[in-house]
């Protein structure tokens, strides 16, 4: 059971910070490279990348290359599932 609740609260903890929400939501909406996230946020290259690696980390997003690009997108459908029900609690409230 503690590692359970230590994973949810790493995943919680991801989740709390604004950044790496708006990428989040970004991304659930469709696949975007590192380029695109730094013109949707207004932030820097490294800024982008260090949050991706936190997410991707976290198994939170995934990545996959074409040619010289990196295209991100939500892990799976649980993710997308968790971030939907998180916007719908939000939208009733």
């Amino acid at each position: 059971m503690d590692k359970d609740v230590e994973k949810l609260s790493s995943l919680f903890k991801a989740l709390a910070e604004p950044t790496r929400i708006k990428i989040m939501y970004a991304l659930s909406i469709k696949e975007l490279c590192v380029c695109d996230l730094q013109a949707v946020l207004n932030i820097s290259q490294s800024a982008v990348s260090h949050q991706l690696r936190l997410l991707k980390n976290l198994r939170l997003i995934k990545y996959r290359r074409e040619g010289k690009r990196v295209y991100y997108s939500l892990d799976d459908d649980h993710i997308e599932k968790l971030f939907r029900e998180g916007l719908e609690h939000i939208s009733h409230h």
